[in-house]
């Protein structure tokens, strides 16, 4: 696993938790809750192709 890609996860978590809070402190707490959703999204589909990466692995390794 690159570094690379923890590196960008925690990227995506630092902005999204200053862009929220800047939203939160001009009182726009639904648009603060949509960004924080969407960097969650953003994240979690990065995980689901590193899980579909690491299943296609496996696969060639025991030629199913």
């Amino acid at each position: 696993m690159d570094v690379e890609i923890i590196f960008r996860i925690a990227a995506i978590g630092i902005l999204t938790a200053v862009v929220g809070q800047i939203l939160k402190n001009s009182g726009k707490d639904d648009i603060a809750t949509l960004t924080t959703l969407a960097g969650v999204i953003i994240v979690l589909i990065m995980v689901l192709n590193m899980i579909g990466d690491l299943f296609d692995t496996i696969k060639t390794i025991f030629n199913f």
